[in-house]
């Protein structure tokens, strides 16, 4: 019985040996064995995939070529087997295997020229006794707290049947329990079997295995999974410096910029963190280089979140235009992601404090001289723009008035009566405005109808015009002396008013009457009567309509220099005008000073001066101001109908 075991022996082996010698004598390129090994256990399949047909072997899309297996142990080609055995080109299938089929499996490729020659090792292991799953078993680690995944070695075999367009069907155990799709377990991507919250009880063995159905057989295949928990994790880094910011520095300054990175988690991560300059990397650590990094020690975060904050400075030592406009990106490298961040590099600004200090410093100046330049020639500005752009004012033919000012000044035997007055009232006045200028002037002795009540005449011409001259002189209103011998002359004289003029107007606490206007001093001869009537009603009809209804404007003309104790004899409402608005001074005109002013409400004790011819130009500084005080006149409209008699 020895005998012919010994014998059987050694048929196999010279068996063997002329099966290699025949291998040999082919000269096939021996591509040695397989690094991977396959495992199984018995019952389960097996796929046998030689990596010959490849480009880096030969042209396989070009060359034709045929596929032969072996089995090196019994020395025979391997041919398909129904249910058994299938041999489809590179790959071998071994369905339902025995503890016999382990071994070495040779596969060798021929062309019409060459040919190559692989082997492949099956290991085929017995099941642990009372264990479910295969006897070698795969690592993989789970974070606990969190949800992972667990991967399924077995993606090649699923390629290659989907390669066969042969559907499979993969399900997952634990120890010997099959899992079911739950909220605790859910299938993922035909291989990912996700764990939620994993906790200390998923420290287990998980088996996926893939059922089929080749060449007429049903095979199946498993792979078990040894899965770790491990409270250590870490999760997806936060970049939170830079901040995707821009900076802007000198040029030849130095500048540093940190990335820093907030790992989430327990125990110590496995994270990278690099520059980039536009995608180039920013290898150097040296600090004699212009542009380096330095790693900065991790810092632990306790708490209610606990993590890891890691560092990496970028230092510009000396910074150029070619660092400029460039984004510089730190980026955090993790098996559970890769978060980046940048910033760029600016010029900085140049120094505009400056030039616009300047320009600031130009327009105030600019705007002190308007400024100065209007107060100065405020007048021959307006009088210059009414005659340029007299379209902008409206045409006051159709407002009703019959005259565009009223001259009020003291009549003959009127207490105050000058004849310089009644001369520039009569003559000086009409000459000026009313040729040289075209104003159409009412003057009480000259315009007055004979037979006129003056009650009526004064109401209805102060009616009919649009402002009023007021012409006095230092002794047009009378001294306190006087005031009451006549005040009983003024009540009577109101009484036939028939209007009430009672003004009282509040200025710097100081009420305004104009009543007292009526105790303006006249004499008490029964022939003066009416003189002073006349100005006593031409100066309350003027004040009740400037102060109190505001309908009337009123131009005070001072004839000559008045002093503050003659200032003070003038009535109230007088005062409080003038003081109010100013008046046109006549006497600066008469001493020849060309500027115009305003009369204030105080003025000093100035000697008088010797009577000058006055100037009648209209161009002279005190006409201008008469001008600036009248009604403006618009751009007149041209009517057909006047046209036409023009034409006559």
């Amino acid at each position: 019985m020895a005998l012919k075991s010994n014998l059987g022996n050694l048929l196999l082996y010279f068996g063997l040996y002329g099966i290699c010698t025949g291998f040999l004598q082919e000269n096939c390129t021996n591509y040695m064995q397989q690094f991977e090994r396959v495992y199984s256990v018995p019952g389960d399949a097996a796929m046998l995939n030689s990596t010959l047909v490849s480009p880096d072997v030969f042209n396989y899309t070009s060359v034709p070529y045929n596929i032969t297996w072996y089995n090196l142990q019994t020395g025979q080609e391997i041919n398909s087997q129904r249910g058994r055995v299938l041999v489809m080109g590179e790959t071998l299938w071994l369905l339902n295997l025995t503890l016999a089929d382990d071994g070495e499996y040779l596969v060798i490729l021929r062309t019409p020229v060459r040919c190559y020659q692989q082997s492949i090792i099956l290991v085929v292991d017995l099941p642990s006794p009372g264990l479910c799953g295969k006897p070698r078993k795969i690592d993989q680690i789970l974070t606990k707290g969190v949800s992972n995944k667990l991967s399924c070695p077995l993606k090649d075999y699923i390629n290659k049947l989907n390669s066969y367009n042969i559907s499979s069907t993969l399900r997952w155990y634990r120890g010997c329990d099959i899992i079911n799709n739950t909220e605790k377990y859910i299938y993922k991507d035909k291989t990912k079997l996700l764990i939620k919250g994993v906790d200390s009880e998923n420290h287990h063995s998980y088996t996926c295995t893939l059922s089929f159905n080749l060449g007429g057989g049903m095979g199946s295949v498993s792979e078990t999974i040894d899965a770790v928990v491990r409270e250590e994790y870490f999760m997806v880094p936060q970049v939170r410096e830079p901040t995707n910011t821009a900076f802007k520095v000198h040029v030849g300054s130095s500048f540093s910029q940190r990335c820093r990175v907030f790992v989430p988690g327990v125990g110590l991560p496995f994270v990278d963190i690099i520059w980039f300059a536009d995608y180039k990397y920013i290898a150097s650590r040296n600090p004699s280089d212009r542009i380096y990094t330095t790693q900065q020690p991790l810092q632990n975060q306790y708490g209610l979140q606990k993590g890891v904050w890691l560092e990496v400075l970028l230092t510009f030592k000396e910074t150029r235009e070619e660092d400029f406009f460039i984004n510089y990106t730190c980026q955090a490298q993790s098996s559970r992601g890769h978060p980046q961040a940048y910033f760029t590099l600016l010029p900085e600004d140049p120094d505009v404090l400056l030039p616009i200090g300047a320009v600031f410093s130009c327009l105030t100046f600019l705007f002190i001289i308007s400024i100065s330049i209007y107060y100065l020639y405020k007048v021959d500005i307006v009088l210059w723009f009414r005659s340029v752009f007299p379209v902008f004012y409206t045409n006051t033919d159709s407002d009703g008035k019959l005259y565009d000012a009223y001259v009020a000044y003291p009549q003959p035997s009127a207490t105050g009566y000058n004849e310089e007055v009644e001369a520039f009232a009569l003559q000086t006045l009409p000459e000026v405005l009313e040729r040289s200028c075209g104003y159409k002037l009412f003057i009480a002795g000259r315009d007055c109808l004979p037979g006129e009540a003056m009650v009526d005449s004064v109401e209805e011409n102060i009616q009919a015009s649009r402002c009023l001259l007021l012409l006095y002189s230092a002794s047009t209103f009378p001294s306190k002396t006087h005031t009451s011998s006549t005040s009983s002359t003024g009540s009577s004289n109101n009484n036939n008013h028939p209007k009430n003029y009672i003004i009282e107007e509040s200025d710097e606490s100081k009420s305004v009457d104009v009543r007292s206007s009526s105790s303006v001093g006249f004499n008490s001869d029964a022939d003066e009567v009416h003189s002073d009537s006349r100005q006593q009603m031409e100066c309350l009809a003027a004040m009740h309509r400037s102060l109190l209804e505001g309908s009337l404007k009123v131009v005070l003309v001072e004839l000559e220099e008045i002093t503050p104790a003659q200032l003070a004899l003038f009535p109230e409402s007088v005062r409080h005008l003038r003081k109010k608005q100013g008046a046109v001074c006549w006497w600066k005109e008469r001493r020849a000073k060309k500027r115009w002013s305003r009369c204030g409400s105080k003025t000093g004790n100035v000697e008088q001066d010797s009577k000058a011819s006055p100037s009648v130009s209209p161009s002279s500084m005190f006409w201008k101001e008469i001008r600036y005080h009248m009604p403006v006149r618009g751009k007149r409209v041209a009517y057909p109908e006047k046209t036409a008699l023009l034409n006559l």
